[in-house]
């Protein structure tokens, strides 16, 4: 029913930037929030950043004044701007409903971002 399209990702040089966008399709009100995941190599998923309805946001420390997560209003789209990229920035991304009790079933293919120089 929730299905997740994660794109944007590519290879960048440490200090460049990137656009991640995802787009969820199925019956979703657009009143949930909406977050931005990320595993590294042989690490664990972690939490990146969050976005409610109303625009209010949050960052894990190691991102936060580099990386920008947006959405479209009233939509279930959602954006994050990297910048200042760094080599441990290396993952996969995932966006993914952060509240939703069954959000292990609509994990996506995520988008490849790796910071190489």
């Amino acid at each position: 029913q929730v299905q997740l399209a994660e794109s944007g990702g590519g290879l960048v040089q440490p200090g460049g930037s990137l656009r991640l966008s995802c787009a969820a399709s199925g019956r979703i009100s657009s009143a949930n929030t909406m977050a931005w995941y990320r595993q590294g190599p042989e690490k664990e998923r972690e939490l990146v950043a969050r976005i409610t309805s109303a625009g209010t946001t949050y960052y894990i420390d190691s991102v936060k004044g580099r990386f920008t997560i947006s959405r479209e209003n009233g939509k279930n789209t959602v954006y994050l701007q990297m910048n200042s990229l760094k080599p441990e920035d290396t993952a996969v991304y995932y966006c993914n409903f952060p509240f939703f009790r069954d959000k292990d079933n609509y994990w996506g293919q995520g988008t490849q971002v790796t910071v190489s120089s």
